[in-house]
């Protein structure tokens, strides 16, 4: 029998390089029928095709540069609690590059699928720092 924890890390590596290419049909065998995303501002979304539709909006293209992939597992429930985190980098919609954008993705893995995510990341600062908005320095 495989380590949950370890099958649980490599999940959700395997769903993350699909979505980066971006490929939502290849994510989705990762994922479980009820999948639930929360996105950064508590956007709701229920597949990775909702995902990469709301990053092209964002940005021209993005990336995820692997930090740290840790895991917990809840003998209680039987679900593994993943925390991947690293640098988004990638360019803004007006070609303008970046590389130092933190993240931070929190995943529940139950039964080898990914049940839910949640997203942060400081996309919202910095695009607010652009627009000169930010109360204070980045």
């Amino acid at each position: 029998m495989s380590n949950p924890v370890t099958a649980a890390k490599e999940i959700v590596e395997a769903y993350l390089e699909r979505s980066m290419v971006p490929d939502p049909i290849g994510a989705a065998a990762y994922v479980a029928d009820d999948f639930e995303v929360i996105f950064t501002g508590g956007r709701q979304f229920t597949g990775p095709a909702d995902t990469t539709a709301f990053n092209a909006k964002r940005y021209k293209w993005v990336k995820k540069r692997f930090l740290r992939t840790d895991a917990a597992y809840d003998a209680e429930t039987g679900s593994v609690y993943v925390y991947n985190t690293g640098f988004l980098y990638g360019e803004w919609p007006d070609g303008t590059p970046f590389e130092t954008n933190r993240y931070m993705d929190m995943f529940v893995v139950r039964d080898g699928k990914i049940t839910s995510t949640n997203v942060w990341n400081d996309s919202a600062e910095i695009l607010l720092h652009r627009a000169g908005l930010a109360e204070a320095p980045l």
